[in-house]
């Protein structure tokens, strides 16, 4: 069976247990100006640590479609004819009109 996610007050009251935990055990809470960080200047954060080779030289796309497409043939019109409908008179066993029909 599974079981129910948590409230958010669960949740708060796991972290206001847990910062009274900290705080009974000899921890230090500091306030900070707002905005500041704690980041190091001059560290980017995003960067990879694990990659060990240097970048690639990367290779720019619009060279690459051009080279393509000069390759392509160019796409020839299609040579079919182009059927046109056809009015039809149909008659009766006697030769007198009834009706036109179109005709494909």
């Amino acid at each position: 069976m599974k079981e129910k996610p948590k409230t958010k007050s669960e949740i708060r009251a796991e972290i206001e247990q847990q910062i009274s935990q900290y705080i009974s055990a000899g921890g230090e809470v500091r306030e900070h100006a707002q905005g500041e960080s704690g980041q190091f200047f001059g560290v980017n954060p995003f960067k990879s640590m694990s990659s060990s080779k240097p970048p690639e030289a990367r290779t720019m796309v619009n060279d690459e479609i051009a080279a393509i497409e000069s390759r392509k043939k160019p796409i020839k019109p299609p040579t079919k004819k182009i059927r046109r409908a056809k009015k039809i008179l149909i008659k009766d066993d006697f030769g007198q009109p009834l009706r036109w029909v179109w005709e494909e």
